[in-house]
């Protein structure tokens, strides 16, 4: 009963959002992209190339709220805010004119009707990885309801043309094919299929070679085709994009690496690992290694792949720093805990020297230690790097705060705090 009144309050809301700004969406092309992982870079990217073309954007992402010219920081660890605010958005884009309003859209937004009474024109899907477990029940409900999202714009949006965008490569692509089921044109882009037909077209900017990121410059290059956006505009992003904040974001070269993430899934961590990795193996100094800070989010979120991260880390990093994340009222040291045993069960461990929540423990193929102060976790990392070795410290990347217990939040810039401690 208690979720079924919940439901009918998060409806409520879309509809009296979208009443008081009279459904700015009917006035403006509307993209929404879905997925667990890429959804902050494709849109950056699609804004890039639509800006190129002399589009005039806003969007709603992760990352930052824009209109136009004018862009703020999203600091509300919300990836997708409340109905009135996205109205809100609409109908400033609206009234500045711009031509595109690009939206990333999530799951748990999803389950609180935060698309609902926006006229979508498309809607795209990266990827879908296990996530959110804990808040949809399974996998099989969050991909879903993720799926949903393409069943609602290809049936419930009002707009007269909507099309599709789809990654061939992902397993569950049949999922969101079903949901559209003929409503609209799909289009399908994938990482190969890029390389064969477009990469060689292009000088693509070194930021998405070796690494994952070509499925995001896949996903906007069929977005931009899919609206006959000029060639030269896509290539022209695509050659010099340098990224996006907190996401593969290098803070320093030479002589060793440091370079932050959010990846905060398995396949995420693994990904950028993945990639880190191949660049160690081809660095020309005789030191080479991954030293990694890895932390999970607490608040009962994704209990399972906490240990699921650590055994990827033992498996590509030397030095490992366990670290708080976001806690929320979890213990701390339980998350670290259960990250931890994900590392081999063989290992013999011993207590390292300084205080119990510095233990530092060895075994054959790697180091580790648990160090709860986020910012000493990363002096510490950046104090074992040697020429040709790379820092990455992953799973807040470009937010703003770090979230205790009891509701407390804690201010928090990660590129500031490592730049910080690079220059001391």
């Amino acid at each position: 009963m208690i979720n079924y009144l919940k439901n009918i309050y998060h409806y409520v809301l879309a509809w009296a959002g979208s009443i008081l700004y009279w459904f700015p969406s009917r006035e403006i092309f509307v993209l929404g992209v879905t997925g667990t992982k890429g959804k902050s870079t494709t849109v950056e990217l699609i804004n890039a190339i639509l800006e190129a073309a002399g589009k005039k954007t806003a969007l709603v992402s992760s990352l930052r709220f824009k209109i136009g010219s004018q862009s703020i920081k999203n600091d509300t660890s919300m990836t997708m805010p409340g109905r009135f605010f996205i109205q809100k958005k609409l109908r400033e884009a609206v009234n500045a004119g711009c031509e595109y309003f690009l939206i990333e859209v999530t799951s748990q937004g999803i389950l609180q009707h935060r698309h609902r009474f926006i006229d979508f024109d498309a809607a795209l899907f990266t990827n879908v990885h296990p996530e959110h477990i804990e808040a949809h029940g399974s996998f099989e409900n969050y991909r879903q309801t993720k799926a949903s999202f393409f069943e609602y714009v290809a049936h419930k949006s009002k707009k007269p043309q909507k099309f599709f965008l789809m990654n061939e490569d992902d397993p569950s692509k049949s999922y969101f094919v079903h949901a559209v089921n003929g409503s609209g044109k799909v289009f399908y882009f994938g990482r190969e299929h890029f390389i064969d037909k477009d990469l060689d077209k292009m000088k693509i900017a070194d930021w998405f070679l070796n690494n994952f990121n070509l499925e995001n410059a896949a996903a906007a290059t069929a977005f931009a085709k899919a609206r006959n956006i000029d060639w030269q505009a896509i290539t022209k992003v695509l050659s010099k994009f340098g990224g996006i904040p907190g996401r593969l974001e290098v803070l320093k070269e030479k002589p060793f690496k440091v370079v932050i993430d959010y990846a905060h899934t398995p396949d995420s961590l693994e990904k950028v690992y993945e990639a880190l990795s191949a660049s160690v193996r081809s660095s020309k100094f005789k030191v080479q290694k991954l030293i990694c800070v890895l932390g999970a989010a607490g608040g009962g979120r994704d209990k399972w792949k906490r240990p699921v991260m650590g055994k990827i880390a033992a498996h590509y990093c030397k030095d490992i720093i366990l670290t708080n994340e976001d806690p929320y009222d979890e213990k701390p040291t339980s998350i670290l805990d259960q990250i931890e045993s994900g590392f081999s069960e063989n290992q013999k461990s011993r207590q390292g020297r300084g205080s119990p929540e510095a233990a530092k423990i060895k075994n054959q193929n790697f180091n580790y230690w648990k160090i709860l102060d986020r910012k000493e976790a990363i002096k510490k990392a950046i104090s074992l790097a040697k020429a040709g070795d790379i820092v990455i410290i992953t799973g807040k990347g470009s937010e703003s705060w770090l979230h205790m217990a009891g509701g407390k939040k804690i201010a928090w810039d990660e590129k500031r705090v490592v730049e910080e401690i690079l220059r001391k």
